[in-house]
């Protein structure tokens, strides 16, 4: 391998963060490995809902680039131009200045953003959770909604603050609902004004679909349904929002829901950057072939959310869009890399999924391991098991908090760190928060 070559990986999530670690072993220094991404963290997304929740202290879930990742440079910025024929990038740094790197090699890696659908209001009202500004935003939108009902005037204002409408009962969505409603209950119990009053939060879960989870299996679905509901969750199968106002949301099924507080997690797209490269696409994701490689591109990989990745196992399917997979991907893709200059074999990308696991809170969880389904306290300990084993580092602090949880009240306080501007439901880069400063 050349001293002179250089890979490129393009973002720092599941994929990316993977495929650096694994050319950082292969490449043994002959190679000059170069992570672009917009801030200095890989954030292990699965354990968000507990960071809006009040559960898990914000660092607690990132984990440092340069910390982890020896013989890596990091770049910061978001790449927002690149250069096929010219095999070069260009990019914005966190204070606004350009600049482009060449590679020899380039890992594109650039995840997803929400997904918008053409609801009146939605864009200006709701609220995203793709990102660690989302869910601090959340959290202190929670603890603030709460206070202020506290203080309110009247029966129907303290109610509208006190009820949480999340679209979308998918994995992001179920959980945020799951470990919101279990928050906003220890926040009203400690609020005096809000317990003389006889007040109880409300938490609606809306989906088009016609079960929680309908992406998992059945048996996971009725699991997580029937936890939500015992807490007061109304799960709202077959419903959504029409219209999203400054005073609540419309249903389509004609209903009005009076609210403040509208988080959106109907899913996911990809990277808008994607389209941009006109090279072929599936749905939005970038063609790859079972090596990770796109066609006619030998030099250019893609993996994770990003990339229409063959599901060697059902044949004429694509992966889904899933942690599970992106992180197995990216170690495929980074000794797929290494081959390419001779150091290895490349591999074809083939993974089973191994089960999943469904965070409600408490002590209750919904998992399959192996396809052996779970409920109740044992899924609990299997979840928390599997995420401690995935989480690249901070181990010991998650199950410190987590400890520290079972044993205490949760702090309800608002600090302030994230408005509700910067971080607009519609933007391209969801894990970083504008400012400001620097004018996005």
């Amino acid at each position: 391998m050349s001293s002179r070559a250089r890979i490129v990986v393009v973002g720092a999530g599941f994929a990316g963060y993977q495929a650096a670690r694994e050319l950082s072993r292969t490449a043994r220094g002959a190679a000059e490995i170069v992570l672009v991404n917009p801030h200095d963290y890989f954030l292990y997304l699965p354990l968000l809902p507990e960071v809006a929740a009040g559960v898990l202290e914000p660092r607690r879930v990132t984990v440092s680039l340069t910390g982890t990742l020896p013989r890596v440079r990091l770049v910061l910025g978001q790449v927002d131009t690149v250069d096929l024929d010219g095999r070069r990038i260009g990019y914005a740094d966190p204070e606004g200045n350009r600049g482009t790197l060449a590679y020899d090699r380039l890992l594109l890696t650039v995840g997803s953003v929400n997904k918008l659908l053409p609801v009146p209001g939605v864009a200006e009202r709701a609220h995203g959770f793709r990102g660690l500004p989302e869910a601090l935003y959340l959290r202190d939108h929670v603890v603030r909604q709460t206070e202020l009902a506290g203080a309110a005037a009247g029966a129907e204002e303290r109610a509208a603050r006190l009820t949480f409408v999340v679209v979308g009962a998918g994995y992001t969505g179920t959980e945020v609902a799951a470990h919101g409603v279990l928050f906003t209950d220890s926040l009203v119990r400690r609020n005096s004004a809000l317990r003389e009053a006889g007040a109880r939060p409300r938490w609606v879960l809306l989906d088009l679909a016609p079960r929680v989870l309908p992406e998992l299996d059945r048996r996971l679905s009725h699991t997580a349904d029937r936890v939500l509901r015992r807490r007061g969750v109304e799960v709202r199968t077959g419903t959504s929002v029409k219209e999203a106002t400054r005073d609540g949301v419309h249903l389509d099924d004609g209903e009005f829901v009076p609210t403040r507080s509208l988080v959106w997690c109907v899913g996911v797209r990809p990277d808008p950057l994607v389209a941009g490269l006109g090279l072929p696409t599936e749905r939005g994701r970038l063609c790859v072939d079972e090596y990770l490689a796109v066609p006619g591109r030998p030099e250019v990989f893609a993996c994770g959310d990003a990339a229409a990745v063959p599901d060697l196992t059902r044949p004429g399917e694509y992966t889904p869009m899933t942690a599970q997979h992106a992180q197995r991907q990216g170690r495929t893709a980074g000794r797929n890399i290494a081959a390419s200059f001779g150091r290895g074999e490349r591999r074809p990308y083939r993974h089973r999924d191994l089960g999943f696991t469904v965070d409600l809170g408490g002590v209750q969880a919904a998992a399959d391991p192996l396809h052996i389904p779970l409920s109740g306290p044992l899924a609990s300990a299997v979840t928390r098991g599997y995420h401690l084993a995935a989480m690249p580092g901070n181990r010991i602090r998650v199950a410190a908090d987590w400890l520290l949880d079972a044993l205490l009240p949760r702090q309800g306080v608002q600090l302030g760190l994230v408005r509700s501007g910067s971080v607009p439901l519609d933007t391209e880069t969801p894990e970083v928060a504008r400012t400001p400063y620097d004018g996005r």
